[in-house]
């Protein structure tokens, strides 16, 4: 009953910057934590950033100071702005948003993923 759309994503070189966005749509009533995550080859799916309701963040090691996530509550959307790319960031992004339907059921929905590709 919810679905992500995620577009974004592609090919960029070191150091250039890209922006992902993530639409959630259906039978949602709230929205409460919304993240990325990214899995490269042969490796696992790693949260990338997480922001909740009420708007506190916290991001992966790696991504600090490079990376900020960001949500429209009005639009069920969330950002994921990604500046000072490196080699290591390339991998399939995923968004991911966790709520309560009208129905009152929780849900955890997931994005298709989109490819990220840094390199020159």
């Amino acid at each position: 009953q919810v679905q992500l759309v995620e577009p974004g994503g592609g090919l960029v070189q070191p150091g250039g910057s890209l922006r992902l966005s993530c639409a959630a749509s259906g039978s949602i009533f709230s929205i409460n934590a919304m993240g990325w995550y990214r899995q490269a080859p042969g490796k696992q799916r790693e949260l990338v950033a997480r922001i909740t309701s009420g708007g506190s963040t916290n991001y992966a090691d790696s991504v600090k100071g490079r990376f900020t996530i960001s949500r429209d509550n009005a639009k069920n959307t969330e950002y994921l702005q990604m500046n000072s790319l490196k080699h290591e960031d390339t991998a399939v992004y995923y968004c991911n948003v966790q709520g309560t339907t009208w129905g009152k059921a929780t849900f955890g929905a997931w994005g298709q993923g989109t490819q990220v590709t840094v390199s020159s």
